[in-house]
């Protein structure tokens, strides 16, 4: 099948329906356009209708007599990414009318083409009434499931708003020069010259801004290893780390291994780059060749050093903690579709048992840094909040940088702050 927008359906169906990761689905798919623009159009449509499929999906109940969710799911969210096309990529109404009538011919379901046009006509009739409706409520107005709006309102009452619709904005796309191979302002001028519009970062000393997403494969300098993607809210890692040559240095829960490769492109460490599941130690093995880099890539559980650990402290740890993701919804906004409250308890749980079994693994004197891309108190400060009660050789280094606000442990970077991701650091030395 070569029609993109009936492609999207099926891979948003999957997405939205049957807990596909929107990667997945997207790797699915792409591979059956030929057309750089198609395959272009296919990112913006599945991005933008996993970030609104709550909000669309929920309208579709009263455009519909019936709904197709189950007997038809691709032509249920086929009338979502119709909606997504009005509203959000805001094409041309006929050519995105027309468009979704021929994608349901696409799907082999022509006797359904009338119905795909009748919908996405009255929604064009009915669009005053019914924007009024779904702006009313948060959960439609950001397109959050409730659980997580209310979160946020508990979270963070007075910025609960701001970061709901920050988590909706298409973020900016972030470069880390690799500055083993080139200095940063030498790429913001080859990428210049190429037509981009790049931009060094005004405080993250490796960080590059281009303001919309781009296909980076495409870019100069991108085989030959000059930069790595990585938003800036990441990249605050290495300046939080702090390493030095000769340090022996831990990145537990590595993949795919972007804040690992900040730490060697810094400075001559001996670094162990540890991660649980081994199928994403490839992505991390790749982005090591790429750059140029090399490290000791292990399979382990980060919980449980017996079974990795050579039994010689670390001068420096990084615990990239599994997490509820909530902070990076703009750029991952599959998460909304399938995070579910009940996963934060078994998230905390695993937390707490990574930051105490690598603990032991620090050396006297050395750094640990524990990190998520989360916006939960419960995963932040009061994981380690209780952890520094709990032991007479920890304490927190006090931190600030230009952006985000320091936490009651820690620092919070909140989405749209500086236009960064949300991530939450702690750092922590050991007497």
């Amino acid at each position: 099948m070569n029609d993109t927008r009936a492609l999207a359906a099926q891979a948003l169906a999957d997405i939205a329906l049957r807990g596909a990761s929107l990667r997945d689905a997207m790797e699915r798919r792409a591979p059956q356009l030929h057309d750089p623009r198609d395959r272009a159009l296919l990112t913006a449509l599945l991005s933008d209708g996993a970030r609104w499929w709550l909000r669309f999906d929920a309208v579709l109940d009263r455009l519909l007599d019936k709904p197709l969710r189950r007997k038809e799911p691709e032509v249920h969210a086929l009338l979502v990414l119709g909606l997504v096309q009005l509203e959000i990529l805001q094409l041309q109404d006929y050519a995105a009318v027309a468009a979704s009538v021929e994608a349901a011919r696409a799907l082999n379901r022509p006797r359904l083409a009338g119905l795909v046009n009748a919908v996405l006509r009255r929604w064009q009739r009915e669009r005053t009434t019914l924007l009024a409706e779904l702006n009313a409520a948060p959960q439609t107005r950001y397109a959050m499931p409730n659980w997580l709006v209310e979160s946020m309102t508990a979270d963070w009452p007075a910025q609960a708003d701001a970061v709901l619709a920050d988590s909706d904005r298409e973020p900016p796309l972030m470069l880390r020069a690799n500055r083993r191979r080139v200095e940063r302002a030498a790429l913001v001028e080859q990428l210049r010259a190429r037509g981009y519009t790049a931009d060094p970062h005004p405080w993250l000393a490796d960080g590059i801004v281009l303001p919309h997403s781009s296909d980076v494969t495409r870019m100069p300098g991108f085989a030959q290893g000059l930069f790595a993607v990585q938003d800036g809210a990441a990249q605050v890692g290495a300046d939080a780390l702090d390493v030095h040559d000769g340090q022996r240095v831990l990145d537990a829960c590595a993949a795919p291994g972007g804040k690992a490769c900040h730490l060697l492109e810094r400075a001559d460490i001996a670094l162990t780059a540890l991660e649980f599941d081994a199928a994403r130690t490839v992505r991390i093995r790749q982005n090591l060749e790429r750059l140029g880099l090399q490290a000791d890539v292990r399979i382990g559980d980060a919980a449980d050093p017996s079974t990795w650990w050579d039994g010689k402290p670390f001068d420096r740890i990084l615990i990239d903690a599994p997490c509820s993701a909530t902070g990076v919804l703009r750029r991952r906004p599959d998460v909304r579709l399938h995070r579910r409250p009940s996963d934060i308890d078994a998230l905390v749980d695993q937390q707490r048992r990574i930051l105490a079994a690598l603990w032991p693994l620090l050396a006297p004197g050395g750094r640990l840094v524990y990190v998520t891309c989360s916006l939960l108190r419960a995963e932040n400060e009061a994981v380690i909040a209780p952890f520094l009660a709990s032991r007479d050789d920890a304490c927190a280094v006090s931190m600030a940088w230009p952006v985000g606000q320091a936490a009651a442990v820690g620092w919070q970077i909140l989405p749209g702050d500086g236009d960064l991701d949300g991530m939450y650091y702690a750092v922590l030395e050991r007497r």
